[in-house]
Formats: C-alpha cells, sequence, structure tokens
C-alpha cells in the first residue's frame, strides 16, 4: 500500500516537460450488483486518477466511503460490515497502459491496462480493457471490470448473501486534463 502511494505521490509532483501528465480529482466510478433479490447501485464522485502518457502508466485512488447508495442502510452496511471503509479506506489502482501504437488523436482507442488492484486490503493481478479518447487538452477514458468480492476476502452475511451478486460491476469514466 506505501508503494502505492509512493508511486501516486511521484507522480504528482514531477513536472513534466513534454505535456504528458494529465489528472482528475472528480472522476466517477459506479458499481452494479444484479441479482434476482434486488439490484444495488452505488456511486462515487470522488476519484483521483493519473495518466503519464509519456510512461504509459496510470494511477488510480477512491475512497471506499466516497460510494453513495439510494437506500442509506446499504451504505452503513457497505462501509461498515463488507469493505471496513475505516480500516481499509482506499481503493487502489496502479497500472500499464499496453499500449503498441501511438494512440489516434479522433475517435476511441481500444486499449489493455494491466496492474494491480487492491480493494479491502487485498492486491490482486487485473487485467482491464478501457477506452480513450483525446480530445484535445484532455483525456477521456472508461473502463468496465468485474470483481468478485470473495477474491478480496470481503464477507457477505449468510442472511443476505442471495441480495448481492457474486460478481459486481464496476465502471470508471474518467476525464483527465493535461497538468502542465
Amino acid at each position: 500500500m506505501i508503494r502505492h502511494f509512493v508511486f501516486i505521490s511521484s507522480i504528482f509532483l514531477i513536472q513534466q516537460v513534454s505535456g504528458q501528465m494529465y489528472m482528475t480529482r472528480s472522476g466517477n466510478a459506479t458499481f452494479f450488483s444484479k441479482t434476482n433479490i434486488e439490484d444495488i447501485r452505488a456511486e462515487n464522485k470522488q476519484v483521483f486518477a493519473i495518466i503519464d502518457m509519456s510512461k504509459k502508466q496510470i494511477a488510480v485512488s477512491m475512497l471506499m466511503k466516497g460510494f453513495i447508495f439510494k437506500k442509506d442502510l446499504m451504505q452503513i452496511h457497505f462501509n461498515e460490515n463488507y469493505v471496513e471503509s475505516d480500516k481499509f479506506p482506499k481503493a487502489v489502482f496502479v497500472g500499464d497502459l499496453l499500449i503498441t501504437q501511438p494512440l489516434s488523436a479522433t475517435g476511441v482507442n481500444k486499449v489493455n491496462i494491466s496492474g494491480k488492484l487492491t480493494i479491502h486490503g487485498i492486491t490482486r493481478e487485473v487485467i482491464v480493457p478501457a477506452e480513450l479518447e483525446m480530445d484535445g487538452q484532455q483525456i477521456n477514458g472508461q473502463a468496465k471490470l468485474n470483481i468478485k468480492p470473495e477474491d478480496y476476502k470481503i464477507s457477505i452475511p449468510l442472511l443476505v448473501r442471495d441480495n448481492i451478486a457474486k460478481i459486481v460491476e464496476v465502471t470508471i469514466h474518467l476525464s483527465c486534463s493535461l497538468k502542465t
């Protein structure tokens, strides 16, 4: 976890002469759990991200308490019982853009991102398909990934286990501006 913090901090502090650093503090993450019993949605509009195009690296961090639910009780259970936000306050992804050819300045570029995702104190290697679109001084990105709570040692009580999907869909939207 310290390594992730150092990486994110060092990218943030470096001034790039080449103008390849893009950043946002207002990215968006949503997750969706669908079961026959109930659908659960939550949204986090406080996603921090840095994309270093010269090194083809990305770092994303979000506070777990930033997820907002329609039902207050779901939010309480999510933070206290499942992801234990006081003990594990952030989800962090640090990875590399797997780009084999230059990105198109117009249109959507489909890429894969390989890296380490840390949730609930557990770090796992993931490869995430993503779309990046260059828009002048900005990069707009979108990625979807499926997360199994059990892979991150998130325990779901037996009483509500049928209410929560075994695989949760997470969608990330980023609009990162050029950092000068």
